[in-house]
Protein backbone atom coordinates (compact mmCIF):
# COMPACT_ATOMS: atom_id res chain seq x y z
CA UNK A 1 0.00 0.00 0.00
CA UNK A 2 2.87 2.41 0.73
CA UNK A 3 4.39 1.64 -3.17
CA UNK A 4 0.56 2.79 -3.88
CA UNK A 5 0.82 6.17 -2.46
CA UNK A 6 4.30 6.72 -3.60
CA UNK A 7 2.62 6.08 -7.49
CA UNK A 8 -0.44 8.63 -6.67
CA UNK A 9 1.67 10.95 -5.75
CA UNK A 10 3.00 12.23 -9.37
CA UNK A 11 -0.77 11.29 -10.59
CA UNK A 12 -2.02 13.87 -7.84
CA UNK A 13 0.40 16.28 -9.18
CA UNK A 14 -0.63 15.96 -12.94
CA UNK A 15 -4.13 16.63 -11.71
CA UNK A 16 -3.13 19.80 -9.59
CA UNK A 17 -1.27 21.27 -12.81
CA UNK A 18 -4.39 20.67 -15.14
CA UNK A 19 -6.09 22.64 -12.82
CA UNK A 20 -3.74 25.91 -13.49
CA UNK A 21 -2.73 28.30 -16.39
CA UNK A 22 -0.03 26.91 -17.89
CA UNK A 23 2.52 29.50 -16.96
CA UNK A 24 2.10 27.53 -13.52
CA UNK A 25 1.92 24.17 -13.82
CA UNK A 26 5.59 23.05 -13.24
CA UNK A 27 5.57 25.20 -10.04
CA UNK A 28 2.34 23.04 -8.93
CA UNK A 29 3.86 19.95 -9.64
CA UNK A 30 6.73 20.27 -7.99
CA UNK A 31 4.88 21.37 -4.79
CA UNK A 32 3.02 18.11 -4.74
CA UNK A 33 6.77 16.03 -4.79
CA UNK A 34 8.85 18.43 -2.94
CA UNK A 35 5.81 18.12 -0.07
CA UNK A 36 6.01 14.57 -0.62
CA UNK A 37 9.54 14.60 0.55
CA UNK A 38 9.48 17.16 3.54
CA UNK A 39 6.74 15.35 4.96
CA UNK A 40 8.83 11.83 4.50
CA UNK A 41 11.73 13.36 6.12
CA UNK A 42 9.73 14.80 8.88
CA UNK A 43 8.05 11.29 9.46
CA UNK A 44 11.22 9.06 9.75
CA UNK A 45 13.14 12.05 11.94
CA UNK A 46 10.56 12.38 14.64
CA UNK A 47 7.01 11.88 13.52
CA UNK A 48 6.88 8.07 13.78
CA UNK A 49 8.89 8.54 17.21
CA UNK A 50 6.13 10.99 18.67
CA UNK A 51 3.33 8.66 17.28
CA UNK A 52 4.81 5.16 18.42
CA UNK A 53 7.24 5.78 21.12
CA UNK A 54 7.32 3.92 24.12
CA UNK A 55 7.37 6.64 26.71
CA UNK A 56 5.64 10.09 27.21
CA UNK A 57 2.43 11.11 27.97
CA UNK A 58 -1.43 9.07 26.71
CA UNK A 59 -1.36 10.87 23.67
CA UNK A 60 1.78 11.51 22.41
CA UNK A 61 5.29 9.35 22.39
CA UNK A 62 8.32 10.33 23.51
CA UNK A 63 11.82 10.48 20.91
CA UNK A 64 13.05 7.20 21.47
CA UNK A 65 13.27 6.69 18.08
CA UNK A 66 14.33 10.26 16.88
CA UNK A 67 16.17 9.73 13.72
CA UNK A 68 14.95 5.62 13.69
CA UNK A 69 18.03 4.92 16.55
CA UNK A 70 17.78 1.56 17.38
CA UNK A 71 15.78 0.60 14.62
CA UNK A 72 18.20 -1.51 12.83
CA UNK A 73 19.10 -3.48 16.16
CA UNK A 74 15.25 -5.12 16.12
CA UNK A 75 14.04 -7.95 14.56
CA UNK A 76 10.23 -7.39 13.99
CA UNK A 77 8.57 -4.59 15.57
CA UNK A 78 6.69 -5.38 18.69
CA UNK A 79 2.99 -7.43 17.84
CA UNK A 80 3.39 -7.58 14.17
CA UNK A 81 6.08 -9.62 11.88
CA UNK A 82 7.47 -6.91 10.34
CA UNK A 83 11.11 -5.45 10.33
CA UNK A 84 10.77 -1.93 12.08
CA UNK A 85 11.90 0.25 8.89
CA UNK A 86 9.10 -1.95 6.43
CA UNK A 87 6.83 -0.82 9.51
CA UNK A 88 7.87 2.87 9.77
CA UNK A 89 7.05 2.69 5.28
CA UNK A 90 3.98 1.23 5.92
CA UNK A 91 2.37 3.52 8.87
CA UNK A 92 3.77 6.49 6.92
Amino acid sequence: SSAFVLLMTPGLAFFYGGLVKEQNVLNTMMMSLISMGVVSITWMLAGFSLAFGDGGGKIIGDLNYFGMQGMLDMDVWDGTTLPPLVFVVFQM
